[in-house]
């Protein structure tokens, strides 16, 4: 069957290199924007949203245009994936599955996505691959690739810019293997089996709690927007971006192994968005035991219930 793998890697590119993916960034961001602009003046008027198709004409007249000529300056298919995800956005609003679009802001969820395999080349022996108006760019090579590159989407995140590389290939049907195995999530303990095992929690966030109250501290001690504050500011997105790599690592290898060892697993239907909401209560009507529930509240945002159960279905 066919299936589609990403692999990620950090990216080694020059200053100029560098600088022009901060520019495509900040184009498709503003096309985006722009759009999304259009598209709310549209419905205040009672007008019907633009498609796609409309929107990449706007999108031409705003390349040629004498207000937003730089435009010209990125790749075209970056921009016009752009307008794809706006449009996705609104049909997942409309069919109540996530929030209306918002504005994007600048240095959160910096990327742009490359959709034309023919205008890629992945040259993994030298450890480089080609992307337009970017050339040749090195990366840090940690595992083979497979299958065939479908496309391959740019991102930047605590100051480190980094590739995902989206393949399609051919696998062979998994065969189960195992018994039935039933889970029970737990603060104490994070995953309980019904086997008698279990998985102790990793708490990212609480070993790193004490290191990152400090570098907030830190930072806000310093004049906004100055460079000291910006220094300050790389060292906490970095203790984030620590967080979640070794949550999102743990996650994959405990159900990982569980799915390899079970055919079939059976877990409790938590509603994770209800369970984690604050017991503060209102002005005039406080709520109860208001510190416990945050530390509750915390640990399971920390232990990453909802992923765990996204990653075992």
């Amino acid at each position: 069957m066919q299936r589609l793998h990403a692999f990620k890697f950090e990216l080694m590119p020059t200053g100029e290199q560098q600088r022009q993916m901060r520019r495509f960034a900040g184009s498709c961001r503003f096309v985006f924007n722009k759009a999304l602009a259009l598209q709310k003046e549209r419905f205040e008027r009672g007008e019907k949203k633009l498609g796609y198709a409309a929107l990449c004409k706007e999108l031409t007249g705003w390349r040629n245009g004498v207000e937003t000529p730089w435009l010209s300056d990125a790749p075209i298919h970056p921009l016009q994936q752009t307008l794809k995800d706006l449009e996705r956005a609104y049909s997942n609003f409309f069919a109540k599955r996530a929030d209306f679009p918002r504005f994007k802001k600048k240095g959160q969820s910096d990327s742009f996505r490359y959709p034309d395999p023919k205008q890629i080349k992945l040259d993994q022996g030298n450890n480089r691959l080609f992307l337009p108006k970017l050339g040749w760019m090195r990366y840090r090579n940690s595992r083979e690739v497979l299958g065939t590159v479908k496309n391959i989407t740019v991102s930047h995140n605590s100051g480190k810019w980094f590739v995902s590389i989206q393949t399609e290939r051919d696998v062979e049907q998994s065969i189960p293997s195992g018994d039935a195995v039933g889970i029970d999530m737990g603060v104490a303990r994070f995953a309980t089996l019904s086997d008698g095992t279990f998985v102790v929690p990793l708490n990212s966030f609480k070993r790193h709690q004490d290191r990152l109250r400090r570098a907030q501290q830190s930072m806000s001690r310093k004049t906004k927007f100055s460079n000291n504050w910006k220094k300050a500011k790389s060292r906490v997105q970095r203790i984030h971006s620590r967080i979640g790599n070794a949550r999102r690592d743990f996650l994959h290898k405990t159900t990982t192994t569980i799915s390899q060892n079970h055919a079939m697993v059976c877990i409790e239907d938590l509603q994770v968005r209800n369970m984690s909401k604050s017991a503060a209560g209102i002005t005039e009507k406080p709520g109860r035991n208001v510190r416990a529930k945050s530390g509750l509240n915390k640990s399971i945002l920390d232990q990453g219930w909802f992923e765990f159960r996204r990653q075992s279905d």
